[in-house]
């Protein structure tokens, strides 16, 4: 069982930016496709990224396409999000997760316990 607990969450101004680690125990993820995914006050959880095994492959949604960058260090066992150009709102709760290679939450496995991100106007 993969254990992932997030980072590096926190306050930040409008057009700040903020970088979410996500690190990784209990099991190598060098093999699954890491996903980040946010919930907003009152609203489901969404995809925001993810990123194949190897790091060659990624995806994002519509609305952080050219502002977020998704990564990985397989030797650290360790995923981040760098999140530059930030706005009121991408303010939510992210989740990073292990799992396969898709947009679906339902496709990944292990969640982490969250991080705020709080974006202030």
């Amino acid at each position: 069982q993969v254990q992932l607990v997030e980072s590096g969450g926190g306050l930040v101004q409008a057009g700040g930016s903020l970088r979410l680690s996500c690190a990784a125990s209990g099991h190598p993820v060098s093999s699954y496709a890491m996903g980040w995914f946010r919930q907003g006050p009152g609203k489901e959880r969404l995809f925001v990224a993810t990123i194949n095994w190897s790091g060659d492959s990624t995806d994002y949604s519509d609305s952080v396409k050219g502002r977020f960058t998704v990564s990985r260090d397989n030797a650290k066992n360790t995923a981040y999000l760098q999140m530059n150009s930030l706005k009121p709102e991408d303010t939510a709760i992210y989740y990073c997760a292990a799992g396969s290679y898709t947009r679906g939450a339902s496709n990944y496995g292990s969640w982490g316990q969250g991080t705020q991100v709080t974006v202030s106007s």
